[in-house]
């Protein structure tokens, strides 16, 4: 059960969110003051009505809007699958299938450089021929 203070607070909006419609903090989320100390007013109201967020998780926000603090909107998730689920340059790196050429990033044709990151073998030998090629006709 949450405490009149908080809902006072929420706004029902017609995608099902429930809209934070006090303080907000850096990044859009909705900041709640419970003893006199701010938290996350999502996880308050997660924990209020579902229950302790687990160890080493992290709430993601399935409707992707941060003012909300709708528990059937949120789940518990690893840091690497929020991240990844979000519109941040990494999760947009690791949506992408297949190189800017065209050739998929899959099976045969996929190589790891050293830092993790995915390169195209067909577009790598293509690279390596002209570098040789130049070489040559340098030489």
């Amino acid at each position: 059960m949450l405490p009149e203070r908080f809902t006072d607070k929420v706004r029902l909006a017609p995608s099902g969110c429930w809209e934070w419609i006090a303080s907000l903090i850096g990044g859009g989320y909705g900041q709640y003051k419970v003893e006199g100390r701010p938290v996350y007013a999502h996880r308050f109201a997660y924990e209020a009505l579902v229950g302790p967020i687990p160890d080493g998780l992290e709430l993601d926000h399935l409707c992707r809007n941060r003012a909300c603090v709708n528990p059937d909107h949120l789940e518990a998730v690893s840091h690497r699958t929020n991240t990844l689920r979000g519109v941040s340059l990494p999760a947009q790196r690791a949506a992408k299938t297949h190189c800017p050429a065209g050739h998929p990033y899959a099976g045969t044709n996929l190589a790891l450089s050293r830092r993790g990151e995915r390169l195209c073998r067909a577009c790598r030998r293509a690279h390596s021929a002209r570098y040789r090629r130049a070489a040559r006709a340098a030489a």
